[in-house]
C-alpha cells in the first residue's frame, strides 16, 4: 500500500513537472503577445502622423526659392490636411499699395494633401517628405495648436522675408511641440550672410536675373551675418538641417520623396546679366566711335532713356528706404551710382547749357568713386551691374566732352 501511494504521488509529481514545462512556453508568448501591443499603443495612442514637406523651386517668382508646409495625417478622423503659411490674397483691398509698402499680411491656409500633391505635381515641382518624430501627446498638442491657429481670428501675420515666413514659421512650431528638440547643424559655412545664401540659392537653380533684381532691391541690412537658425529661412535649408542633425532618428522617422521631378537644367545660360550688359556697353562704344547721323541720333535718344531708368530706379530706393516697412531694403548703396536726379537730367542730354556739362562732370566724378569703392563697400554689390556703372560713366564723359 505504502508503495503504491509512493508510486501514485510520484506520477502525480512527474505530472506536474511535464505540465509544467510544457506551460511555460505559451505563456511567454502569451505574455509577450498582450504586453508588447499594449506597450506600443501606450506609445502612441494618437493615430497622427505629421510630417515635414518641401517642395522645388518653380519657374514663377513668388516659387523661386521653395516652399515649406506641415502634413497631419489623422487616421482616427480621416484626413489627410496639409497647413500652409505662405498665404495671401490678391482679393484683399488695396492689395498692391500693402504690398509695395510692407504691410501686406500673410496667413496659414489648409488644403487637402491630395489637391497639394497634384498642384505640384502640375508644375513639376517635387516634394520631399520627412515624417516627424513625435510622441502621441507632442503630435495632439500640435495638431490642436495648427487647428487653432487656421482660424479667422488667429491665422494672419506679418511677413518678413528672412525671419518669419513660411518656412521659420512651421521650424518655429516644431521646436515648439518638439520636447528635447535636438540643435540644428550648420549647413552654410561659418560667417555666410543673408544675400550670401540667397546668391547660392538662386545660382544653384540657374535663377541668375531674379539675384540680380533681388541685389539691387535688397539694401545693407541683407549683409548681416547668419545665426545657424536663420540660416534655415530656406526650405531646403531647413530640410537638410534637419536632415544632418537626425542622430538615432531622434527628429525624423523615415523620409521619402513623393514625386519624382525632372531637375533643372543647371547648364549656365549664355544670357545672364553679365554677358548681355557687357555686349551692350561693347556695343555703346563701337557706336558711338561713328559719325554717321543715324548713329548719333539713336545714341541721343539713348542716354536719355538710359539716364531716365537710372534715375527712376534711384527714386525707387528711396522710396522704399523712407516710405515703407521693408527693412530690408533699406538703406541701398547702389544710390551710389543710381543718382534720382538722373530723370531730370534725362530731358537735358542734348542740352548745351553749361550746368549740363557741370553736371556729368560731377556725375563722372561720383561714378569713378563708386567704382574704386566697389569692392570695399559693406554691402556687397552685384557684379553684373559694372557694365551698366561703367556705361553710365562713358557716356557722361561723353556728354561732357560734346558741350
Amino acid at each position: 500500500m505504502g508503495n503504491k501511494l509512493k508510486s501514485g504521488a510520484f506520477v502525480i509529481l512527474k505530472l506536474k513537472q511535464t505540465f509544467t514545462r510544457k506551460a511555460i512556453l505559451p505563456i511567454f508568448f502569451l505574455l509577450i503577445f498582450f504586453n508588447l501591443p499594449t506597450s506600443s499603443f501606450a506609445q502612441d495612442s494618437s493615430h497622427i502622423r505629421v510630417s515635414l514637406l518641401t517642395c522645388t523651386v518653380g519657374d514663377e517668382i513668388y516659387s523661386t526659392f521653395g516652399h515649406t508646409a506641415l502634413r497631419v495625417t489623422d487616421s482616427s478622423s480621416v484626413s489627410d490636411i496639409v497647413f500652409n503659411y505662405g498665404t495671401f490674397n490678391f482679393d484683399e483691398p488695396d492689395f498692391y499699395t500693402k504690398f509695395i509698402r510692407g504691410k501686406l499680411l500673410y496667413y496659414v491656409s489648409t488644403m487637402y494633401f491630395k489637391d497639394f500633391k497634384d498642384e505640384y505635381q502640375s508644375t513639376n515641382r517635387g516634394i520631399t517628405e520627412q515624417v516627424l518624430n513625435l510622441s502621441a501627446s507632442e503630435k495632439i498638442a500640435l495638431e490642436q495648436f495648427l487647428y487653432n491657429n487656421v482660424k479667422e481670428e488667429n491665422k494672419y501675420y506679418r511677413y518678413d522675408f528672412f525671419l518669419d515666413n513660411c518656412t521659420t514659421r512651421i521650424r518655429d512650431i516644431i521646436v515648439k511641440y518638439k520636447t528635447n528638440y535636438p540643435p540644428l547643424k550648420p549647413i552654410l559655412p561659418a560667417n555666410t550672410t543673408f544675400r550670401q545664401a540667397i546668391h547660392e540659392h538662386l545660382t544653384r537653380n540657374g535663377k541668375y536675373w531674379i539675384d540680380l533684381g533681388i541685389d539691387i532691391l535688397f539694401g545693407l541690412p541683407s549683409d548681416a551675418i547668419m545665426t545657424t537658425s536663420q540660416t534655415q529661412f530656406l526650405p531646403d535649408n531647413l530640410m537638410l538641417a534637419v536632415d544632418s542633425s537626425n542622430q538615432d532618428h531622434r527628429l525624423v522617422l523615415r523620409t521619402s520623396n513623393l514625386y519624382p521631378f525632372t531637375p533643372y537644367n543647371d547648364k549656365l545660360s549664355f544670357f545672364t546679366p553679365m554677358i548681355v550688359f557687357s555686349l551692350l556697353l561693347i556695343s555703346i562704344i563701337v557706336l558711338s566711335l561713328s559719325t554717321h547721323k543715324a548713329a548719333i541720333t539713336f545714341l541721343h535718344g539713348f542716354d536719355g532713356l538710359l539716364f531716365f531708368l537710372t534715375g527712376a530706379l534711384g527714386i525707387l530706393f528711396v522710396f522704399i528706404w523712407v516710405a515703407t516697412d521693408h527693412v530690408w531694403l533699406k538703406t541701398n548703396l547702389n544710390l551710389l551710382w543710381a543718382w534720382p536726379l538722373h530723370v531730370v537730367i534725362a530731358f537735358f542730354v542734348n542740352n548745351k547749357s553749361n550746368w549740363v556739362k557741370k553736371y556729368f562732370a560731377v556725375t563722372s566724378i561720383g561714378l569713378i568713386v563708386a567704382l574704386i569703392s566697389w569692392f570695399f563697400l559693406p554691402q556687397q554689390m552685384n557684379n553684373a551691374l559694372l557694365p551698366i556703372v561703367l556705361l553710365l560713366l562713358y557716356r557722361s564723359i561723353r556728354r561732357y566732352q560734346a558741350i
